[in-house]
Formats: C-alpha cells, sequence, structure tokens
C-alpha cells in the first residue's frame, strides 16, 4: 500500500471541517473530497492529521468505548492526556483521524470526533476565551490507483495505513486550498471582577453543605 502527496499542480482535493454542539463538549466533524484519483476512490483510505491546541482535549475513556464499538479510529499523541488540567496547564495534542468513504460520493471521506473545552483563565472583559483550531493535514493511501508521479510526496508519519492494519507504513499527504484556514471554538469564561463574589459564594455553600451533613450524621447515625 502506498500513500501520496499532492503538490501544488494538484490542488483538487477540498477539505472541511466544522464543530457540532454548543458548550464545552463537541464533535469535530471533518469532510474530504478528493480529486487527483480519478472518479472512484474505492482503493484509498483517508486520514486528517490535525494537532489540537491546548484549550481542546480528547477524553482517552471516551475515545476508548467508541473504538471498542468501531465507531472511530484515532491515533492521540501523546496517548496519557490529563482531562482535568486547564487550559493553562495542558499542551498541544497530535490526532490521526481515520477516515470513512461516505457512499454518497466515491470521492468522499469523512470522520466525526468528539472533543471538550477546557477551563481558561478568567477573563477582563469577555465571558468567552477563542480556541484557533487549524486545519487538518490530509493523508491518502491509494492501492489500487496509479497517480502522476508529480502528485505525490511522502509525509513522517508513523502510522499503520487503516485501523485494519498494525504495522506503519509510508504516508504522503495531500496538498489542498481549505475553504477556512482556522476554526474557531468559543468557550465560556468567567469574569475576574467576579473572583470574590465567587469565592463568598463557594465558601457558603461548603459551609451550609458540611452542616447539613454533619447534622444527618448525628440524628442517624449508630455510635458505639
Amino acid at each position: 500500500c502506498v500513500i501520496l502527496d499532492v503538490q501544488a499542480a494538484c490542488q483538487d482535493a477540498t477539505v472541511t471541517q466544522e464543530l457540532l454542539k454548543e458548550g464545552f463538549h463537541r464533535d469535530l466533524l471533518v469532510k474530504v473530497e478528493l480529486g487527483v484519483v480519478g472518479e472512484d476512490a474505492g482503493g484509498c483510505a483517508v486520514a486528517a492529521r490535525t494537532r489540537l491546541p491546548p484549550g481542546i482535549y480528547v477524553d482517552p475513556y471516551e475515545l476508548a468505548s467508541l473504538q471498542q464499538h468501531n465507531l472511530t479510529k484515532v491515533v492521540l499523541i501523546p496517548d496519557v492526556i490529563d482531562v482535568e488540567a486547564p487550559e493553562y496547564l495542558a499542551t498541544d495534542l497530535l490526532v490521526l483521524l481515520y477516515m470513512e468513504p461516505d457512499p454518497r460520493c466515491s470521492r468522499c471521506f469523512r470522520a466525526a470526533l468528539p472533543v471538550h473545552g477546557r477551563y481558561h483563565r478568567p477573563a477582563e472583559g469577555s465571558e468567552e476565551a477563542l480556541v484557533v483550531l487549524k486545519s487538518p493535514e490530509v493523508l491518502v493511501c491509494c492501492c489500487h490507483n496509479r497517480l502522476s508521479a508529480e502528485c505525490w510526496k511522502p509525509a513522517e508519519v508513523e502510522a499503520p495505513c487503516s485501523g485494519k492494519n498494525v504495522s506503519p507504513c509510508q504516508w504522503y499527504s495531500v496538498t489542498y486550498k481549505p475553504a477556512y484556514k482556522e476554526l474557531i471554538l468559543q468557550v465560556p469564561v468567567g469574569l475576574r471582577q467576579h473572583s470574590s463574589l465567587v469565592c463568598v459564594v463557594t465558601l457558603l455553600a461548603t459551609v451550609l453543605c458540611s452542616s447539613l451533613i454533619l447534622a444527618a450524621v448525628c440524628k442517624y447515625g449508630h455510635f458505639s
């Protein structure tokens, strides 16, 4: 299986990505339409490699459940993720998302990945933080298609060609002009001027709940 990279002379691929749902828990939807493999791309495997900034993460436990049911195939680098870390203590995450053929289009592929926004530091005047998601790199592996040599170039990716293969193969990346260079996720954040109020309310709630628990223990508890 040989994977190929489309250079400037072969910019026929169309790539779009969008964020579905609202709030902190979203779905990243990536669509690819290949225009360099002829009318039929049935012999090709396609993947999208994207770098998630610190403000976005993938839950490895949720992902393991999805992969167990064959609902998605993803490689995470690194594969150990602190899901509790705030944005300012997190690092970038490299994601290789394997795509499935679209039954409505012989050259089209798509994949969805659940992503989550991290908590940010409180802001001064805005109630939203902006997280910028760059366009993905598209990798293609065509086993049965003969393509022009000038349209292909190796990419440095150590990963299997598909979810069924376990051994790594030579990947090649598709050059394309994205419809949008970046995608922006708006994450709700607190305001710094509300910090005193939040601290007071949190303290009062903690004292009240602790008092109710202590009262219940004293009333219904059995002490020897």
